[in-house]
Parts: C-alpha cells; sequence; structure tokens
C-alpha cells in the first residue's frame, strides 16, 4: 500500500505546473490575476519538515532582532495573552479521522513530510514572563481538558472560551490563574458532516464590548468536491450572543479564515483566508480583508471577488454577483494564518505559514503589511524570513501576538518553538484593551 500510494503521489505531482509570476504580483491592494492553469491536482512542492539546530533561528529584518522565547512545545499552533500578560499556547494538531483510499493515504504522507502528521497533545500551555525580560518564568498546563483540536482563545470578564473543531466551550476564569481544571462548558456545536474534518482550525475573536463572540470555521473540501450539503456552516465566520447562545453566520463564502483581529482604526472586523488550490501556482492569492456583516466573499463559485470558478456543480451565477472582492492580497499559496494588528493602526503582522502547492515555493514567513488611515497602504516588509532551508522547512509561522512589552510573540508549528520579534515598531505600545464581561 506505501508504494501504492508513493506511485499516486508521483503521478498527482507531474499534474502540477510552475508559477509564471512572482509572489509579488499577486500581493497587494490589486493583485495580477492570470488565466487559470488548471490541473487534476495541485501541484505538489513538499518542504520536509526538519529540526532546527541548536542555536539555529530565523532571519529578522533589518533593525530587528529575534530570539527564543520558548521551546519543547508539540506542535503550538495559536497564541493568546491574558490581561495580566501570561501567554497561552494551543498545542494541537488536525483531530483523528480514519484514513480512507488512495487520496487519504495521500494527503497523510504529505501531511507527514511538512510536519503536520503528529497527533494532536490537546493542550493549552501558560508561559509566563514577570518582568518583561523575555525570558519565561513559569511554564506549565493551563488547561488538559475538555479539549478536541484546540486553538482559538479568548477571556471575556472572568469566562476563558476555547473553540475546539467541533464546539466551543467556557471555563471560569480568575486572574492570575495558572490552570483551570474540569471539561468546562459547551457553548456551541460547530459544524462537523461527512468523515473529512477538512480545514480543522476554531479561532475566537471576543467582541470590544464582550457581548459576541466570533468564530471562524474553515470549508471541507477545496472547491465543493463532496457536495454542499457536507459545507453547511462551513468557509463561514459565526457569530454567537454571549448571553442567549444564539448563533448566527456574520460572513460566508470565505474558503478557510483563520486569523481574525480588529482593526483599531476603523472598528472593523478582519481576516486572513487561505483560498484555493489546483488551479495553478499563480492563482489564488490568499488574503485578509475586511469583513461586512452578511457579506458573502466568493468561495466556492468565485475567487478574489466575482472571477468565476466554473469547477463547482451547480453554478451559483447569483451569489458570483453578490461576492465582495477582498481589500488586500497575500501572495497565491502563502497559508496566510495569523493576523495581528499594532494597536495604534500602523499596520498587521501575519504569519505564513508557507506552501506545499506551490514551485516555487511562498510563504514560510512574517511579514508586516503596513496601514494609513485604516485601509492597507503599501507593499509588504518581510519581518522574520529563515524558516525554508533549501528544500527543508526547519520552521512553519503561524499564530502572531504581542507580548506585555510589546514584542511581536510568532508561533512556529514544525519548530515546536516559540520566537520573540523586537524592534522600531514594537516599542512603547499601549496593549489592546481586553472586552468586558458580557451582561448576564
Amino acid at each position: 500500500m506505501r508504494i501504492i500510494a508513493a506511485a499516486a503521489l508521483l503521478a498527482l505531482a507531474a499534474c502540477g505546473d510552475t508559477a509564471t509570476l512572482k509572489v509579488e504580483d499577486g500581493t497587494g491592494a490589486d493583485p495580477k490575476l492570470p488565466a487559470p492553469a488548471r490541473t487534476l491536482m495541485p501541484t505538489l512542492h513538499i518542504a520536509d519538515a526538519k529540526p532546527w539546530a541548536p542555536g539555529e533561528a530565523p532571519v529578522a529584518a533589518e533593525g530587528y532582532a529575534v530570539a527564543l522565547f520558548a521551546e519543547g512545545l508539540e506542535h503550538p499552533r495559536w497564541l493568546y495573552r491574558l490581561p495580566n500578560g501570561d501567554l497561552l499556547v494551543a498545542e494541537s494538531n488536525k483531530p483523528p479521522r480514519p484514513v480512507k483510499g488512495i487520496m487519504g493515504r495521500v494527503e497523510a504522507y504529505i501531511m507527514g513530510k511538512a510536519g503536520a502528521g503528529a497527533p494532536s497533545a490537546d493542550r493549552i500551555t501558560l508561559l509566563r514572563d514577570t518582568n518583561g525580560d523575555g525570558v519565561v518564568d513559569t511554564r506549565g498546563a493551563f488547561l488538559t481538558e475538555g479539549l478536541g483540536s484546540p486553538f482559538g482563545m479568548a477571556l471575556v470578564g472572568d469566562r476563558f472560551y476555547v473553540g475546539n473543531y467541533a464546539n466551543v466551550r467556557v471555563w471560569p476564569y480568575a486572574e492570575g490563574a495558572t490552570s483551570l481544571a474540569g471539561p468546562g462548558t459547551k457553548v456551541v456545536d460547530l459544524p462537523d458532516k461527512g468523515e473529512s474534518t477538512g480545514h480543522w482550525t476554531r479561532n475566537l475573536l471576543a467582541s470590544p464590548d464582550g457581548t459576541k463572540l466570533y468564530v471562524a470555521v474553515g470549508s471541507v473540501s477545496n472547491v465543493s468536491e463532496g457536495g454542499m450539503d457536507v459545507e453547511e456552516g462551513r468557509a463561514a465566520i459565526h457569530e454567537i450572543d454571549l448571553a442567549t447562545g444564539a448563533s448566527r453566520i456574520f460572513a460566508s463564502g470565505l474558503r478557510n479564515p483563520v486569523g481574525m483581529d480588529w482593526n483599531p482604526v476603523t472598528k472593523a472586523l478582519w481576516t486572513a483566508v487561505n483560498e484555493r488550490d489546483a488551479l495553478g501556482s499563480d492563482l489564488v492569492p490568499d488574503y485578509m480583508t475586511s469583513v461586512k456583516d452578511g457579506g458573502f466573499y466568493g468561495w466556492p463559485y468565485s475567487y478574489y471577488g466575482q472571477n468565476e470558478d466554473t469547477r463547482p456543480d451547480p453554478k451559483r451565477p447569483d451569489l458570483v454577483a453578490k461576492a465582495i472582492k477582498p481589500d488586500y492580497a497575500l501572495g497565491p499559496h502563502t497559508a496566510s494564518l495569523g493576523l495581528a494588528f499594532l494597536p495604534d493602526g500602523s499596520g498587521a503582522f501575519v504569519g505564513q505559514h508557507g506552501s506545499w502547492n506551490r514551485k516555487p515555493r511562498s510563504g514560510y514567513k512574517v511579514i508586516f503589511v503596513p496601514f494609513t488611515a485604516g485601509k492597507p497602504s503599501g507593499m509588504p516588509r518581510d519581518i522574520l524570513t529563515g524558516f525554508l532551508v533549501g528544500d527543508h522547512a526547519k520552521g512553519r509561522p503561524v499564530g502572531v501576538a504581542f507580548d506585555r512589552t510589546g514584542a511581536l510573540l510568532v508561533a512556529d508549528d514544525v519548530g515546536g518553538r516559540i520566537w520573540r520579534v523586537t524592534g522600531p515598531a514594537l516599542k512603547n505600545l499601549e496593549p489592546a484593551k481586553e472586552p468586558a464581561i458580557a451582561p448576564e
């Protein structure tokens, strides 16, 4: 069976293509969108995971410095800073599901080579840097019960919420606590139909007034190959009323929204979205965008606005006509996941996990997108690179967050580390305010 899977992998790789444009061409407010290069399957160009050697680190941009903040973590995906400065790390991976068919085996092979094949640790770890000197003083398991591929976290008043793959749960929290006990209480179930988990991360973002919770839920498939019935409630951002528990879809047509944050200037919700595959190495750009209540962003029927994708069946020209063009492209297949605005609104950091399906590869870095008056205002700047060395991925950046001093923290899931970046744009920043407690 392994020989069959390997042969299938080689055959599928031959179905791919090579980019004719630069990543920069698919970046910015007006990206180039060439004609689709239709391939039977996505291009497979996997960077094998290779551990960091002692003393190795990513490369910080000129004027910035990077240091190791924590190591020895199991697939750290997402970060959340509590009001007292404690950093929480979701050590997590895709939930277990039976591997079925040749395509399931090929997918498992790809994820294993890319460093994403390990079982989920299902743990949230606390890291405490008491004096803000960049050295962790306290480390321990913050939460281990009631978790199933945990990802997003949000503290609202004295209630701590976690986005598992299949549900959102809540625990009571007291300031300064180094651990929480028990399985918590289920707030709401999340969509889970069919045999495939698809995009499994469930990020959370509380509204500034603490009355609502937003949940990012990615699609099951690339472009609805299994039908739209299994996609019900997927490829969307859900809004939960914390007083009543009522849930609704806030925005849809977002193939895989992950990072979410509030724009400090416009107060609008923004998200980073992974777009679709198998239209060639130059399509489709991942993007970041403001999210409108009731907005539809195209998936699966169109991409980057009203550019129709002819693969979904049946067609929905009515939805294509409604599709909203994103605000800013982040390059094709960069796997842009993390998103964090500077509190002063002058820009946003984006963690790009890196492609496995573009030739040449894209992503594998942290970038900074400048903003002016609440809108992107130029091309991005590389802030942290060096994760990709030849054909090997030493690490893959995911979540980004700020510590209590304003330094940027970067979760490196393949490397099992948290990196701390300091520099001119990361000094003397006023911390973002935590949401107030929701009314009873």
